[in-house]
């Protein structure tokens, strides 16, 4: 070819290059200066009407009125977390779908199971809430204490059921280790959330939950439904406190069955687009509708941000890993 044609042949092809570059959107930070564009979805791993759902309504209500787009709400439970979690993993890093996350969903999971993916492949954002776990039985169980329950579990090694928001939750896990480090034995009901697992109990298809006292589970306390018998945290917690902590019935170490709710994105989500929610994660944090929705109790005093729970995860896969590791 003449070297005339061929220049312009090449000056072409630049031309067409560029044209596309300009129809693709241009840089990642241009990309995320215009963020968000579209409507985002926001992953719950759990189902309906539970503390999960709760949390992630009133964080997504401020997010939706912060950023100017429509924040949907969709409950994808099964799996301990790993469906919603799977397509959390597999979605497009553009800030346009994020998810509630807990260490159990993220840690635990993939470590008891073969889930395709790991901690490793979100982008952690924020801590929404946190919620401590109550191990409780309904009014008519025969177990009117703490010490009456884990006596007969004693007594009757795996003859007690106890529902779980899932076998690979902490409250799971922490069940596996009052058999394996305690010696007290029940057997584990996994259920997918606080809705199931309230049904279950009511109905007195399982002897007693360790669930998340979350508002649901108060109310159902407070209304005389449920008996608390002991709480996760290693203090006794001021709005229940004529209920004993585990610790105080003999086990030191179960202090972990607590949830943790946090905002994540997939796995290599631009800085400026986890800065963009993280700030509005920051504001939506101290907004009284969504405090008042959650409850105070749950919303931590000072907000944490993407490199504390990113660390929380990290501690949990510490703890639990030598035990669910293999």
């Amino acid at each position: 070819m003449p070297r005339a044609p061929r220049a312009l042949a090449a000056c072409a092809v630049l031309a067409l290059l560029a044209a596309c570059a300009d129809e693709g959107g241009g840089s990642p930070e241009e990309a995320a200066a215009d963020y968000p564009t579209e409507e985002i979805r926001l992953l719950v791993p759990y189902a309906a009407g539970g503390p999960t759902d709760l949390t992630a309504r009133a964080y997504g209500a401020s997010l939706e009125e912060q950023l100017g787009q429509t924040v949907v709400v969709e409950n994808m439970e099964g799996g301990s977390g790993a469906i919603a979690m799977q397509e959390l993993a597999g979605a497009e890093p553009d800030g346009h779908t994020l998810s509630l996350v807990t260490a159990g969903t993220l840690v635990l999971t993939p470590l008891a199971n073969e889930v395709g993916y790991t901690k490793d492949d979100v982008t952690p954002i924020g801590v929404m809430a946190e919620v401590p776990s109550v191990l409780a039985v309904g009014s008519a169980s025969p177990y009117a204490t703490a010490e009456d329950f884990f006596a007969a579990a004693e007594q009757n090694p795996g003859g007690i059921t106890v529902g779980t928001p899932g076998a690979s939750t902490p409250q799971g896990i922490e069940l596996r280790r009052l058999n394996e480090e305690y010696g007290v034995e029940v057997t584990i009901v996994p259920f997918n959330g606080n809705a199931e697992m309230t049904t279950a109990l009511l109905g007195g298809n399982v002897d007693a939950v360790l669930i998340n006292a979350s508002s649901d589970v108060t109310e159902n306390i407070d209304a005389g439904a449920f008996r608390p018998l002991a709480v996760s945290t290693e203090e006794r917690l001021p709005w229940l406190p004529d209920t004993p902590t585990l610790v105080e019935s003999g086990f030191p170490e179960l202090t972990l069955s607590g949830s943790t709710f946090g905002l994540a994105g997939p796995a290599d989500l631009p800085e400026d687009i986890v800065t963009v929610l993280e700030d509005a994660l920051q504001t939506a944090h101290g907004e009284p509708a969504v405090v008042e929705q959650i409850g105070e109790e749950y919303i931590p005093e000072e907000f944490r941000g993407a490199e504390d729970l990113r660390q929380l995860l990290d501690r949990t896969q510490e703890v639990y890993e030598p035990l669910l590791g293999g």
